[in-house]
C-alpha cells in the first residue's frame, strides 16, 4: 500500500508509504494520494488534512529509478483531459504524462476546499516540494532538508514550479541556482514553512495547529483558502507555472538531442549524491 489514510478526530492523516525508497513518487503514489484527498474532503466530519511521509524522510522526490517505477503504465486521467501517453512517443508522451501526473496533480490539491498542512522531516527534495507546496501550511521539524537540484539535469525547477511565489525571487534562484540543501531554519527565513520544532515535537506541533484550525467553520476555511490562491493567482502564480512548464520541455528536448536521455544522464543516485 503506497499511501495510508486514518482520521484523528477531525484530521485526516494522509501518509505517503514507500520508506524503502525515501517516498519517492511514482505514478500509483500519486492516484493513491489523489483517492485519500478525496476521501477527506467527501468526509463531512474532516475540517483538516495532514500530509505525511512514512520513516526517515517526507520526500525524495519523483520515482526515477526504483523497480517500482511505472512510467510506461496507463493513468486515470483526472486531472487534465488529455490521451493516454503510452500510446505516444517522444515529447508527446512525455507531455502527455507530466501535465496529468505532475503539474495537473498538484494543482488539483492545491484547490481541495479544506486546509491541508504538510509534515516535513528529513528530506523533501524536489518533486517533495511540489507535495509540500500544494499543502497551504507546512510545519518542518528541526533536522529537515529542502532542494531542488535538477537545474543538474539542465531543467530550470520541478514541474510545479511556485519558487518565486513560496520563497521570493531572489532566494529561488539561489535555490535553484546552487541546488543545495537548504535546512528547515532557512527555508522558514525564506517564508517556505510556517513553523520549526524538534523531530520528537512534530507530531504534536501539527495536530495541534490542525485541532485549532478543524474548529473554525468549514465554508469559512473554503473560501478563505481560495481567496489566497486567488490572490497567488493574480500575482501570476498559474501563468506563470504555465511558461515555465513549457521551459521544462523544452531542456527534456534538448537533454534528449544532446545526452543520453532526456535527463541528462543523471539518476537518484548522482542527484543525491551531489546536492
Amino acid at each position: 500500500m503506497t499511501v495510508s489514510y486514518e482520521r484523528r478526530g477531525a484530521t485526516a492523516v494522509v501518509t505517503m508509504n514507500r520508506p524503502k525508497y525515501r517516498n519517492a513518487q511514482n505514478s500509483a503514489m500519486t492516484y493513491a494520494l489523489d483517492d485519500a484527498f478525496r476521501r477527506a474532503v467527501e468526509d463531512d466530519e474532516v475540517g483538516v488534512i495532514v500530509l505525511a511521509g512514512s520513516g526517515d524522510h517526507f520526500s525524495a522526490g519523483h520515482d526515477i529509478g526504483t523497480p517500482e517505477r511505472d512510467v510506461d503504465q496507463s493513468f486515470d486521467r483526472r486531472a487534465v483531459v488529455w490521451w493516454d501517453h503510452t500510446t505516444r512517443s517522444g515529447g508527446d508522451q512525455r507531455f502527455a504524462r507530466e501535465s496529468e501526473v505532475y503539474l495537473g496533480m498538484c494543482r488539483r490539491w492545491r484547490e481541495l476546499p479544506k486546509p491541508m498542512i504538510a509534515m516535513v522531516q528529513g528530506a523533501c527534495i524536489a518533486g517533495g516540494l511540489m507535495l509540500a507546496w500544494c499543502a497551504d501550511l507546512v510545519v518542518a521539524c528541526e533536522d529537515a532538508f529542502f532542494a531542488d537540484p535538477v537545474v543538474r539535469m539542465g531543467i530550470p525547477g520541478v514541474e510545479y514550479f511556485a519558487h518565486p511565489w513560496v520563497m521570493g525571487p531572489r532566494f529561488a534562484k539561489e535555490f535553484l541556482f546552487t541546488g543545495e540543501r537548504i535546512p528547515a531554519a532557512r527555508a522558514k527565513e525564506w517564508g517556505m514553512v510556517n513553523r520549526v520544532v524538534p523531530r520528537d515535537e512534530l507530531e504534536a506541533e501539527t495536530f495541534t495547529l490542525a485541532d485549532r484550525i478543524a474548529t473554525m467553520p468549514q465554508f469559512g476555511l473554503a473560501l478563505t483558502k481560495k481567496a489566497v490562491n486567488q490572490a497567488e493567482d493574480l500575482m501570476g502564480m498559474r501563468s506563470g507555472m504555465d511558461s515555465v512548464f513549457g521551459l521544462h520541455h523544452l531542456a527534456h528536448a534538448h537533454n534528449a538531442e544532446v545526452s543520453k536521455d532526456s535527463l541528462a544522464g543523471q539518476d537518484a543516485r548522482s542527484m543525491r549524491d551531489e546536492s
